[in-house]
């Protein structure tokens, strides 16, 4: 057996979930005018925004719900408007996110998709902006640490809990996801 042959074979023996990692590069325009302008005059270099925690909302998942559509469909439901991820922990049975991949616009974005994962959620963060979740996470192995994005189907194994800090409604983060404004 060719030696290249006998070490792949070793390589998906030892790592057996590795052959399921799928990855996709996927470019994110908004429109052509809007990726080709530069830097506007305009958009301060940073905006703050002063405000309080209306109350706190802690979400706990069993072993196969989808963090994602769970955290969306709890947004519904309690009319979340605007938020903090303020924490996430647990452990994951299959991990989708998305990073960065360039450095110009338009963005791209590489997909990374394992429904064979086994690994801890050391971290999650991020907001929910006008009803919309935008969390990142943070997953480890038992090597490395990984993530991104979080993308539909990261299912959990043993549970997962996330914590919200609900913003008042009338805080206006409307811009603050938004790339166009630079």
């Amino acid at each position: 057996m060719p030696r290249f042959v006998l070490a792949l074979v070793l390589c998906t023996a030892a790592f057996p979930g590795a052959a399921q990692v799928k990855k996709t590069e996927v470019v994110k325009p908004t429109t052509p005018a809007d990726d080709a302008k530069g830097l506007s005059p305009d958009v301060p270099e940073s905006v703050a925004v002063s405000t309080r925690f209306e109350r706190v909302v802690i979400v706990r998942f069993k072993n196969q719900a989808d963090i994602l559509a769970g955290l969306e469909k709890h947004v519904k439901e309690l009319k979340i408007r605007n938020a903090v991820i303020l924490s996430g922990i647990g452990s994951a049975v299959a991990t989708h996110y998305h990073v960065v991949s360039n450095r110009s616009f338009p963005s791209k974005n590489m997909f990374v998709e394992n429904p064979e994962a086994s690994a801890d959620i050391v971290s999650m963060n991020g907001y929910v902006l006008n009803g919309k979740v935008h969390a990142h996470i943070a997953f480890s192995g038992a090597d490395h640490a990984y993530g991104g994005h979080l993308e539909p189907r990261t299912r959990v194994f043993t549970f997962a809990i996330v914590t919200l800090g609900i913003l008042p409604d009338n805080v206006d983060l409307s811009r603050f996801d938004d790339k166009t404004w630079r």
